[in-house]
């Protein structure tokens, strides 16, 4: 049996910081950081490229429509986590972190989501129409 490729070097968590020591993980499957598509799951998903982590992401978003769909509280919260977890692997994937999408949810903390939806939809226009997009103050 082959073991499992190290876990890179990092501080100890502090309280539950269950996302970035799962990135972490997701982090050592990666081909530079010795993965081996033959004994790991994630090292097979990144060798197979963003095409099949994004499938994967895709079945699992339409189980968890499913989930949620049949009133299935413990499925939902399952398949929740199936979700979340190919979702880190393709922002690992893409180079970024749990933490960049938590920075990007307390950026928008006490924003109104029709105020957000309407800013997203001016930007876009603005860039449409050839000028400069203003991003949000």
């Amino acid at each position: 049996m082959i073991a499992p490729a190290p876990l890179p070097p990092s501080p100890p968590p502090s309280g539950d910081d269950t996302l970035a020591r799962l990135a972490a993980v997701i982090e050592s499957r990666k081909a530079s950081a010795g993965g081996n598509p033959e004994t790991s799951y994630v090292a097979r998903l990144f060798h197979k490229g963003l095409d099949a982590i994004l499938k994967k992401v895709g079945e699992e978003a339409t189980e968890v429509v499913m989930a949620a769909k049949d009133g299935d509280r413990e499925r939902l919260v399952a398949e929740t986590a199936d979700l979340w977890f190919h979702s880190m692997i393709a922002l690992a994937q893409l180079g970024a972190q749990p933490a960049d999408v938590l920075a990007e949810l307390s950026r928008r903390e006490g924003l109104s989501g029709l105020d957000e939806k309407a800013l997203r939809k001016a930007l876009a226009r603005e860039a449409q129409a050839g000028g400069a997009p203003a991003g949000p103050a």
